[in-house]
């Protein structure tokens, strides 16, 4: 079946699935305008895409990358990218390769329909999870695909990507979402 990307300013493609996935390698590819804004220093809030460890990309078993931007100036992050920084004004942003494990800061139930422009999913919309996802530099709004029993905040979550819904041709459109990953220090 075809995929595409919810949005493909939201994804940097030209990551190295050889580097580590600490966020500081890969360069971002072009400029992007996303849904969302920055808010304050060093925190953004978007919905966006990624491919990767579904299989489905030439990038195929390598991790999804989110792209966002970063202040050379005053060193603020932001998702989505944006032309100029929320904190300094500096207009001269840089593209950067966010991390893609992160902890969940803050989450909640979506028990009903988002206003446009959400699609809802074959079969009709269902509630999910959604929260704040913590990368170090930038707070990720973003889909949580966590199951209810294991939700907390702190949780150790990495990025993935899920069906957001299919176009009228049958294409599944993807969007970035988390999910549960081992905590390296076993904490629960």
């Amino acid at each position: 079946m075809p995929t595409r990307l919810i949005d493909d300013s939201l994804f940097d493609t030209s990551y190295d699935s050889d580097s580590d996935s600490d966020g500081s390698v890969g360069v971002g590819v072009g400029v992007g305008v996303g849904v969302g804004v920055g808010v304050g220093v060093g925190v953004g809030v978007g919905v966006g895409v990624g491919v990767g460890d579904r299989g489905d990309s030439d990038h195929a078993g390598a991790p999804p990358r989110l792209a966002g931007a970063r202040c050379p100036g005053c060193g603020t992050v932001v998702f989505p990218r944006q032309a100029s920084c929320p904190n300094c004004s500096a207009d001269d942003m840089a593209a950067h390769v966010l991390p893609v494990s992160g902890r969940v800061w803050s989450w909640t139930l979506q028990a009903f329909p988002p206003k446009p422009p959400y699609r809802p999913p074959a079969g009709g919309f269902r509630p999910y999870f959604l929260g704040y996802v913590d990368l170090d530099e930038v707070l990720v709004e973003a889909r949580l695909e966590v199951p209810r029993p294991d939700m907390r905040i702190g949780l150790p979550v990495r990025l993935t990507t899920v069906v957001a819904y299919h176009d009228e041709d049958g294409t599944e459109v993807l969007t970035f979402a988390f999910r549960p990953e081992p905590d390296p220090e076993g904490e629960r």
